[in-house]
């Protein structure tokens, strides 16, 4: 492969992007007008079931099953292949065009949220849930929670465009983001070598903001990497994540805006309890 020079000035292919290359775009701002759905409930969430919108599907689900009847929501499904996310309500409520984001409605006036991870940091302060009271495992759990928005570009963005979605296999980028992957794996690794969970003993918002990416990942489902990966070696890791996917509210919250999998794992919209029994794919009839 010849050396690529950059130009003096970028310009922008609309061919670039591999198999996101028709919803990617140098400039934010919506391309067309579309009000947000608003259900009956307190919270209104717009996302997909990807490991950031698997994140607050999981905490809501988790603050329910303790009892926080505030915490109820409706799940909207925003389909990022159709640009669903650049539609002008969605951006009112995250200028940045990306899942998931959310609205409190029961503050006045409500309040947004974009960023999955700030979604996680509300809730647990609103509810008094899932964020240790003692100094030091509050800031534990918070300095895992920003490892986690920090590390998962180069898992996501990096790692996962390259290995899977870019439209050639290019070595140097391919090994540059597995080392860096590798690295971070290793760190979780060790760390859950000596800690039951992420910020010690008790389960928190820190686990659920790394365990949609990473252990997917050491259980080979993300990006089809676990070989590539060696992600076996990982054994620490492995146990962690086994032990949280066997939580009933973690079963439920990855289902939610799921889209692909199993019909009978896959609930597109969730606007009440009883559509985990009732409006999962496999019930309505209807094709993934």
């Amino acid at each position: 492969m010849s050396d690529y020079i950059p130009p003096k000035v970028w310009t922008w292919d609309k061919g670039f992007g591999g198999r996101f290359a028709n919803i990617n775009r140098p400039i934010a701002g919506p391309t067309h007008d579309k009000a947000l759905p608003v259900g009956k409930h307190p919270f209104q969430l717009y996302s997909l079931g990807t490991p950031n919108g698997v994140k607050v599907t999981v905490m809501l689900e988790e603050l329910l099953a303790l009892g926080h009847a505030g915490a109820e929501y409706d799940a909207w499904l925003i389909n990022i292949g159709t640009g669903d996310q650049f539609g002008s309500g969605f951006v009112d409520v995250n200028p940045n065009s990306k899942i998931p984001a959310m609205v409190d409605r029961s503050t006045d006036p409500p309040t947004r949220l974009f960023e999955s991870s700030a979604m996680l940091l509300y809730l647990a302060e609103k509810f008094g849930a899932f964020l240790p009271t003692d100094h030091h495992a509050r800031t534990e759990a918070l300095c895992w929670l920003f490892w986690q928005m920090g590390s998962a570009p180069i898992l996501g963005g990096g790692f996962g465009h390259f290995y899977a979605y870019a439209p050639t296999k290019q070595e140097y980028p391919i090994n540059r983001y597995a080392m860096e992957v590798k690295r971070q794996l290793d760190v979780l690794d060790r760390h859950l070598a000596t800690h039951e969970y992420m910020a010690g003993p008790e389960y928190s918002i820190a686990d659920m903001a790394i365990w949609p990416w990473y252990g997917a990942l050491s259980l080979g489902l993300l990006y089809e990497a676990g070989e590539f990966l060696e992600v076996s070696g990982y054994t620490n890791v492995i146990r962690w994540t086994r032990a949280i996917g066997e939580r009933p509210a973690v079963k439920r919250g990855r289902m939610v805006n799921r889209v692909f999998g199993e019909p009978s794992s896959q609930l597109h919209e969730r606007h009440d309890a009883s559509d985990f029994d009732t409006k999962t794919q496999d019930k309505i009839g209807k094709p993934a």
